[in-house]
């Protein structure tokens, strides 16, 4: 197998305070011989190909939810660790983690 490329995914993570990029690389390997190209699987996201990490999320979504913390608050205090997240990219990524959590909400319900 002979290398052909690599595909590089970057996430985005909050430690209160402090964001953190993970940096996932898959490489691409081809067989000279069978000309077959072979690559890893994508490892699932809450969000598919989106930067936030699920740290990141639930950091967004407790703040908002269980602190009362409204997002151009949440805003303001990502700005000041360095990070410019807009509201707008916030709210689509409250709406987002909610369609994705609608089943743990339907299965408690019945």
């Amino acid at each position: 197998m002979k290398r052909i490329g690599e595909d590089v995914a970057e996430k985005l993570d909050y430690v209160p305070g402090v964001f953190t990029v993970e940096r996932r690389i898959r490489g691409k390997w081809a067989c000279v011989k069978c000309e077959k190209l072979v690559q890893a699987p994508v490892a699932p996201h809450v969000i598919d190909k989106g930067i936030p990490t699920a740290g990141l999320l639930a950091q967004v979504l407790v703040a908002k939810y269980a602190d009362h913390l409204r997002l151009y608050r949440q805003e303001t205090i990502f700005e000041r660790a360095g990070l410019a997240i807009p509201r707008s990219t916030l709210a689509q990524w409250v709406g987002s983690a909610g369609v994705q959590l609608q089943p743990l909400v339907d299965a408690n319900a019945g």
